[in-house]
């Protein structure tokens, strides 16, 4: 897989390629290792520059997170943005006959990985923190990304996609706050 065909794909025509991502056939370890991993460097990455080398502005003052805290935040951030994403997979996994569709482990994994395109490639805006609100705003496309890929992947009628993604992205934020909170205790 060309990852950067990927990305443009799911992206720029993501009605047109979650067909073709349901037809592939591939294993969690494949998917991590040649997409996943690869993409979650760039908000890891573009974090640490920005809030670590480039700084950022806050009540008049300008502020830089200390090189070591930062790439502590890094690295952890980098491995729960991995850790999220397995974790709304087997979420999405288990909602699918809540909705309608079929209990699949890989198609939900595939479902969040590549929904989460967006998301991690707006990741790139961190580098400049007064722009991390467009990443932000890529991160709602990604929601948008799941809501086209959930009748397709998890065989959910597209009247229930709606409700679906809505408890998913609740789930989502839940999971997210109590990752959070983990990171905050691992820093």
């Amino acid at each position: 897989m060309d990852i950067v065909q990927r990305v443009k794909e799911i992206l720029l025509s993501p009605k047109q390629t979650w067909p073709v991502i349901a037809a592939e056939s591939t294993d969690t370890r494949t998917l991590y290792t040649q997409y996943l991993m690869i993409l979650a460097v760039i908000p890891a990455v573009a974090g640490f520059i920005g809030m670590s080398l480039i700084g950022f502005n806050a009540m008049g003052m300008s502020m830089r997170v200390p090189l070591i805290s930062g790439l502590v935040n890094m690295v952890v951030g980098y491995a729960l943005s991995l850790v999220m994403i397995y974790v709304l997979a087997l979420i999405a996994d288990a909602l699918a006959p809540t909705f309608g569709g079929q209990k699949n482990p890989m198609m939900a994994l595939k479902l969040v990985a590549y929904g989460s395109t967006a998301g991690m490639v707006g990741g790139v805006f961190s580098v400049i923190p007064a722009l991390s609100v467009l990443g932000l705003i890529a991160s709602l496309y990604s929601v948008y990304l799941l809501f086209l890929g959930i009748p397709v992947m998890m065989k959910s009628p597209q009247e229930k996609a709606l409700p679906y993604t809505a408890v998913l992205l609740v789930c989502g934020l839940i999971a997210g706050v109590i990752l959070g909170a983990v990171s905050a205790v691992l820093r």
